[in-house]
């Protein structure tokens, strides 16, 4: 049976269908929206996660380790040493010697050997390794194994104990994986970093971290100018390499502080790039100014009238010295040398010690509250021994201290009374000034009869002392005056 559809039906299905149709133009044109404002959104979000500032994914270290590790070695080192025998006195002492032993008995003395281990970085294809000094030194045989445990012999062709760093040589003709030296200066606090190395002996072992700090000073010498990290430093990482994201050496693994966990240091790597050539000749050279130096405190820096605690206080100029020469004196505060800031007392002998001898520079010191420039021409720092085969000494290395000429600041200090003198700042163990019963803080007033006003006083007062007898000083300790005889050579 038909059925027809009434007036208002259709009506309300004409409705119907316009209604369908709005809502159906509707929803297609609120989902091209939110498809737009979607891709658009996912577009802003690509570039927000590309813009200058946002944290980035940590590198591929994975990558990095198969890549790097075949230019990283382990060293082995082999130390021969003779017994140490009671009292000192070994039953093999002339007239009954080694050659002695071996003729009538077919024997050497016993001997101990001594075995070591460490890490390395090959650098160039014709086989040298930058490692530690601390590895390699007194060595009498050095092995290095690869990262898929080839051994090869090496040979050390230079040393320089100052800054810890060794150089070593693989004479064998194979071509060797080598590792890119990169620019320490450019790094930053908080960029990653990767050390491949021999902890304990295990092998080649991989450790990621950060940079903690740079130019680190931790008592090792003069030229302390650390790159301290948290990737894990451990006993047999020492002389490996620092590595930065893009695969190049930045430092050489060399020290950790046995008290503390994640805390390492490495040698800035521009630092071994600067005495390449001296290790490659078996010596490293150093450029000399001559002069004494020490921090400026902020009190020293008000008294200096220094707007900034910065620089180097010259606290002795060396007769004769290219300082000296310069017209540097007592007092200036050096804060610009061959064009780089002097930061501080820390600073100068780095820059000093890279610049080569012959070599003319500029000095920007602070006296009376203005600015100088001087110039001069740097000598070499010598370490060759004088007449006599005696290594020239300062009066403190012969004594077994570290003196200071007295400021008001330093007798406040140190409770003294004194105003004029030498006050002991450091006290070697076991030297011949504490064996004399010198204290720290003790003020040396003379010597040999003289007043002792500064330390080129009592560098003459040692020049005139025969070999093997006392210095006769007087000190003063708890405001009295003492009489002590220190041992001289």
């Amino acid at each position: 049976m038909d059925h027809h559809s009434s007036p208002a039906e259709a009506r309300f299905g004409k409705k119907s269908l316009l209604l369908t149709a709005v809502v159906a133009l509707l929803l297609g044109v609120g989902l091209a929206t939110l498809a737009g404002v979607s891709h658009h959104g996912a577009e802003v979000y690509a570039q927000a996660a590309s813009a200058p500032g946002t944290v980035a994914a940590a590198p591929n270290f994975s990558e990095l380790a198969a890549r790097l590790s075949p230019s990283v070695v382990n060293v082995d080192t082999v130390l021969t040493v003779r017994p140490e025998w009671p009292g000192g006195k070994s039953p093999f002492a002339p007239p009954f010697g080694e050659e002695f032993f071996e003729r009538f008995f077919g024997m050497r003395p016993p001997q101990q050997q001594r075995r070591g281990k460490g890490s390395g970085v090959i650098f160039s294809q014709d086989g040298y390794i930058l490692t530690n000094n601390h590895v390699v030194e007194g060595a009498d045989q050095v092995t290095v194994t690869l990262a898929d445990g080839t051994k090869y012999p090496a040979r050390v062709v230079g040393r320089d104990d100052k800054t810890d760093l060794g150089l070593l040589k693989i004479d064998k003709e194979v071509k060797l994986t080598a590792a890119r030296l990169g620019d320490s200066d450019t790094l930053k606090v908080g960029e990653w970093v990767m050390a491949i190395g021999n902890p304990f002996g295990l092998g080649h072992t991989v450790t990621v971290g950060i940079v903690s700090a740079k130019g680190r000073i931790i008592g090792s010498g003069p030229y302390d100018d650390f790159i301290q990290t948290d990737a894990s430093i451990n006993p047999g990482n020492s002389g490996g390499p620092l590595f930065n994201t893009a695969g190049e050496v930045i430092g050489i693994n060399t020290a950790i502080i046995a008290q503390g966990q994640g805390i390492g240091f490495a040698i800035p790597v521009n630092m071994a790039k600067d005495l390449l050539p001296g290790l490659r000749q078996g010596r490293v050279v150093r450029g000399w100014l001559g002069v004494s130096i020490q921090t400026v405190t902020p009190e020293l820096a008000e008294a200096l009238q220094l707007k900034a605690r910065k620089g180097a206080l010259v606290a002795e100029v060396l007769s004769g010295s290219p300082a000296a020469q310069a017209g540097v004196r007592r007092g200036d505060v050096i804060v610009r040398f061959a064009g780089e800031e002097v930061d501080d007392s820390h600073t100068l002998p780095r820059l000093v010690a890279r610049v080569a001898a012959g070599k003319s520079v500029s000095l920007e010191v602070i006296r009376d509250g203005k600015r100088l420039q001087l110039s001069t021409t740097i000598r070499v720092l010598s370490e060759e021994p004088a007449a006599g085969g005696q290594a020239p000494q300062e009066p403190s290395s012969q004594l077994g201290l570290r003196l200071q000429e007295l400021t008001p600041e330093l007798a406040a200090r140190f409770g003294v009374e004194s105003r004029a003198g030498l006050i002991v700042v450091e006290l070697e163990p076991g030297s011949a000034a504490e064996r004399a019963g010198v204290q720290r803080g003790d003020v040396l007033l003379e010597a040999n009869h003289k007043p002792l006003r500064s330390v080129r006083d009592l560098r003459e007062a040692l020049r005139n002392v025969p070999k093997g007898r006392a210095l006769l000083v007087v000190l003063e300790r708890n405001g009295r005056s003492l009489f002590t005889a220190i041992p001289v050579g």
